[in-house]
């Protein structure tokens, strides 16, 4: 098999061609990923769409909305199945409060088990005293094929919890500003915790790349895509950079276009 460039697919994640040109007959060991959030369309009484809000990050494209959980229930019967069908491993599955039922109802239904929640517990910029303060949260949901056992003695413990702002290392700027922008501080434990060293992460839904760009960073293979052709051009971008810097031989990091 080639070795090709850094890039991400310009594909749907409901589109199983989408993982046949991520992957070229591979499979991946994590599924890592980051849909769109269970955020549901805003509607006046009279039923018209509310106009977005300037300066409201949630609607800031490339934000998508749904008329309610029934939807996204859909939304990610479509997707879900289809990339848990080529991997191997672990699931772990970013999402809002409302988000959690119907990708918890999906996963079941494919036989996994919840492992836990991963919390990012996200710091403002306002203090009191010398305490930050932390206002809000996002989690990741964590599946796996059977229950996890107990830690051995030996073993480092779980991570299951991350304080961080949104921007940390000074990326998301760089890249875009995504809405859904994640740090490295906060990705880093769950590509440590859930894959070793040169497995393959799969993230159908790159975003502008934080999570395959971690991933790389962390040494391991990744495979990507991204609906939007603006925002896949930034992800090959940004792993190509990562590449790069890293010195390292370009690994297997997705199928062709």
């Amino acid at each position: 098999m080639n070795l090709p460039r850094a890039q991400a697919v310009c594909g749907d994640a409901r589109d199983g061609d989408t993982y046949r040109r991520m992957l070229d007959g591979g499979r991946a060991q994590l599924l890592l990923t980051d849909p769109p959030y269970c955020l549901l369309t805003r509607r006046r009484k009279r039923g018209d769409l509310r106009d977005k809000r300037a300066g409201v990050k949630i609607d800031r494209d490339p934000i998508v909305r749904f008329e309610d959980v029934k939807a996204y229930r859909k939304f990610t019967d479509e997707w879900l199945p289809k990339a848990a069908s080529v991997c191997d491993g672990p699931l772990v599955i970013w999402t809002n409060f409302l988000g959690k039922e119907p990708i918890r109802a999906v996963a079941r239904g494919l036989a996994y088990v919840e492992a836990g929640e991963f919390v990012w517990a996200k710091r403002t910029t306002e203090r009191e005293g010398n305490e930050q303060i932390l206002r809000v949260y996002e989690t990741a949901l964590v599946f796996t094929r059977a229950p996890l056992l107990p830690p051995a003695p030996a073993d480092l413990p779980r991570v299951w919890c991350v304080a961080a702002g949104y921007d940390d290392e000074g990326e998301a700027a760089r890249w875009g500003a995504h809405p859904n922008h994640k740090p490295f501080a906060v990705l880093e434990p769950l590509v440590r915790q859930w894959s070793l060293p040169g497995n393959l992460v799969l993230d159908p839904f790159a975003g502008s790349g934080s999570i395959p760009a971690a991933a790389l960073r962390l040494g391991r293979r990744v495979a990507s895509s991204e609906i939007e052709p603006e925002w896949a051009a930034r992800v090959s971008a940004r792993l190509t950079e990562v590449l790069r810097n890293s010195g390292a031989v370009p690994l297997w990091t997705g199928g062709a276009k």
